[in-house]
């Protein structure tokens, strides 16, 4: 009887001490979130957003389908002297190059979309390395300068997707505000969520094809500008150089300045 009250006592005493380590260990995670995603986790990212101190940030516009609103958008763009990314598959400057000159003449970055908009996780690395390069040779072409910036598909990525476009010697680039505009949102509705999620380096994502982008776009540069943001491409906004010496990017896709 008395042994068995001595091993509960110990069973009791470790379970204490168990509780007590996890709690310990808890009350760290919680306060240092930022040092476990980064033991936790080497994946590979492309950059979402910018670490920024100051308000600034770019919109950037997919163009893969369509051409009706491309004029629109860019004299749009001219009246509040706002210049954005365009990333554009290579079959839509195939069918529109006289679109693609205008947005490049006009002061906009013409960047990589791919060249099929295929689904990259799907391909190989040198798959992947013959489609940028298919793309950036089109691009080049009519524009003249050759992309430096590239955008995956249907935002779809792994780590040899990121791996293959960076070595390159390309940017991969996603976002971290989504306007939504591809679900035919309102305009109202697409200012509301631009508006309200945008922070100092973030990367907008429209389209140029979408529905009520037009109608929206205005009032979200002139509600953006009053908040004292400037806009900028994002070859300005991003840290150039390699990754892991010249910059770094955490678990949340955010490029910050520095070493790892």
């Amino acid at each position: 009887m008395k042994g068995t009250k001595i091993i509960y006592l110990r069973r009791k005493v470790f379970a204490a001490a168990a509780f007590a380590i996890a709690a310990v260990m808890m009350f760290w995670v919680v306060n240092h979130p930022m040092v476990v995603g980064a033991s936790a986790s080497t994946r590979q990212l492309p950059i979402y957003c910018v670490q920024k101190d100051y308000k600034v940030l770019s919109i950037s516009f997919d163009a893969a389908w369509g051409n009706e609103d491309t004029q629109q958008l860019i004299d749009i763009l001219a009246k509040y002297n706002v210049k954005a990314t365009f990333f554009v598959v290579g079959e839509w400057v195939d069918k529109y190059p006289e679109s693609v000159k205008a947005l490049s003449d006009a002061g906009h970055e013409v960047m990589s979309h791919s060249n099929t908009h295929a689904h990259f996780n799907q391909l190989s690395p040198q798959e992947i390395v013959e489609d940028l390069n298919a793309c950036g040779d089109k691009i080049e072409k009519v524009t003249g300068v050759r992309p430096t910036l590239f955008r995956c598909p249907y935002g779809e990525y792994d780590d040899h997707v990121i791996n293959a476009v960076r070595s390159m010697g390309v940017e991969p680039i996603q976002w971290d505000v989504d306007s939504l505009d591809w679900k035919d949102l309102s305009a109202g509705d697409i200012t509301q969520r631009v508006t309200s999620k945008v922070q100092p380096g973030s990367i907008v994502l429209f389209h140029n094809a979408a529905k009520h982008t037009p109608e929206a776009l205005p009032g979200i540069i002139e509600k953006l500008l009053q908040d004292g943001y400037t806009f900028v491409p994002i070859s300005e906004l991003i840290v150039r150089g390699t990754c892991g010496q010249d910059y770094t990017i955490d678990h949340t896709g955010r490029q910050c300045p520095g070493k790892a």
